[in-house]
């Protein structure tokens, strides 16, 4: 075999987002090896969340992720109330619940978009994005953002939704139902997105439970795991839904899944409003005077999966350690599964297929000795490494 032609995608490349980069490598037109490289967009939040009180840390957290600005503190609240023994009113509940899923919505509309876009189809990526834009008008009104809408805290939410709102949801939801059937039979019916998405980027269901992945890029193998019905919070235990699956595990079937959920979000919303319109008792919240010394876990189901957090608290006022995983931590992953043997052409959308966020991925490791446990590497050492590689790259220009 000739030495392999390696072509990069990134760290600046109009696929990704955010910056990173992966190398393929090639023959002739076929994918045989993958590599990544991360750590262009750490931003340390898991250190930044020691020094802020635990309600600034909600609005800190919202920033792991624009598109799921609101699935962090979803999970930091239920990390923290479990910690806390706090009980959300059941009208909070709701109003996450209606949160959460608007947030799923207007996720899996723009991924559908991009993914037109990637496949050359912008008539998808303009419908999507059209029809996206009534989702963000509703949070405007409701939280006054189109994104980080900042209702999140301990014991329930920062805002209510009052009774003149309702009737403008349903409606609003309404008219979206009507999109969405309109997106989906373009999409399922197409025999050109077929024959780019079908039998492209394949998971098995072995594949998923060797990487953990989650979220929709599980559901689409197959794998029926989803935290709200697995570990039930917020107002999900307290209407009708359902999981959805497909089995094919490809471009086509991550596709499908994304658009069927988008339904079931809609009914979960209109079920909350329904129950808004009757839940008239207990309030938005409970107060919460202090958090206690202990160590709680928060789990939340992002558009791309779980989500989750771990804090040690000591009695004070901001965490003691705070570590966060996101979906795309383990689902990026599995890019080496999905990409290897694919023709060039194909790996692009294989690796969209995931709805990857690298951002919320991004880590700084500390290096350790393993027999001594002593750290031979600080943050002197790194700040020090950068300075003589950008020295470096400086001199050589």
């Amino acid at each position: 075999m000739s030495k392999p032609t390696i072509i990069p995608i990134g760290p600046y490349h109009p696929l990704q987002e955010e910056p990173e980069l992966f190398k393929l490598y090639c023959d002739g037109e076929i994918v045989r090896d993958i590599k990544w490289e991360t750590g262009y967009n750490h931003r340390g939040i898991e250190k930044l969340s020691e020094s802020k009180t635990f309600d600034q840390v909600f609005f800190l957290v919202e920033r792991v992720c624009g598109i799921c600005s609101t699935s962090h503190p979803f999970a930091f609240a239920n990390c923290m109330e479990e910690i806390a023994g706090v009980e959300v009113p059941d009208r909070a509940k709701y109003i996450r619940t209606i949160i959460g899923e608007m947030e799923r919505i207007h996720s899996h509309l723009l991924w559908v978009g991009l993914a037109g876009h990637f496949l050359g189809y912008n008539t998808v990526f303009m419908w999507s994005w059209k029809y996206r834009e009534p989702v963000l008008d509703l949070f405007e009104m409701i939280t006054g953002n189109r994104n980080s809408y900042a209702m999140f805290k301990i014991g329930g939410v920062r805002r209510d939704i009052p009774d003149n709102m309702i009737p403008v949801m349903q409606k609003e939801l309404d008219a979206l139902k009507l999109k969405l059937n309109l997106l989906t039979g373009a999409v399922m019916d197409d025999p050109v997105i077929h024959a780019r998405t079908k039998g492209v980027g394949i998971l098995t269901r072995e594949d998923i439970i060797d990487f953990a992945a989650v979220g929709p890029t599980a559901r689409a193998s197959g794998v029926a795991i989803d935290v709200r019905k697995d570990d039930p919070y917020a107002a999900y235990p307290l209407v009708n839904w359902k999981v959805i699956t497909s089995e094919a595990g490809d471009v086509f079937a991550k596709t499908e899944v994304r658009l069927l959920e988008m339904y079931e979000s809609v009914s979960i919303i209109e079920q909350c409003l329904e129950k808004l319109k009757k839940e008239k008792e207990g309030g938005i919240d409970v107060r919460v005077k202090n958090v206690p010394e202990g160590i709680g876990t928060g789990r939340a189901e992002a558009p791309r999966g779980e989500v989750f957090h771990f804090v040690i608290t000591d009695g004070g006022y901001t965490p003691v350690r705070h570590k966060i995983r996101a979906p795309s931590y383990v689902n990026i992953a599995t890019f080496k599964k999905s990409c290897v043997g694919q023709s060039i052409s194909d790996a692009t959308i294989s690796l969209a297929a995931v709805d990857p966020c690298y951002c919320c991925t991004e880590r700084m490791a500390m290096a350790y000795d393993y027999h001594t446990r002593i750290a031979m590497m600080g943050t002197a050492d790194l700040l020090r490494m950068s300075r003589e590689k950008t020295d470096n790259i400086r001199s050589s220009l």
